[in-house]
């Protein structure tokens, strides 16, 4: 696994809705109807990223989630960041 050039990165993040590249780090901020539905939604991505040993940067206020993905050993986005992108995508549907 090795970091991805931004010439790599820009097309993929293009196929990834709101997703975008912030100090090594793809970053995008969710919004739910409240507080219940965030959180059902953090529980879902945290088993997701617990399957993958891969856990994100994340913050929830009220019905807001955060979330920021990069491989820390490769001191930037790899394509493991980019696959939970894509599996964070598919439980936000």
């Amino acid at each position: 696994m090795k970091k991805l050039t931004p010439d790599v990165l820009k097309p993929a993040l293009a196929k990834l809705s709101g997703w975008e590249l912030n100090n090594d780090r793809i970053c995008k901020d969710f919004i739910f109807s409240d507080f219940k539905q965030a959180f059902a939604f953090m529980v879902q991505v945290a088993l997701l990223c617990e399957k993958q040993n891969h856990h994100p940067d994340w913050s929830n206020s009220y019905n807001k989630v955060s979330i920021a993905l990069t491989t820390h050993d490769h001191n930037g986005v790899t394509d493991l960041d980019l696959q939970i992108a894509e599996a964070i995508e598919t439980i936000k549907q």
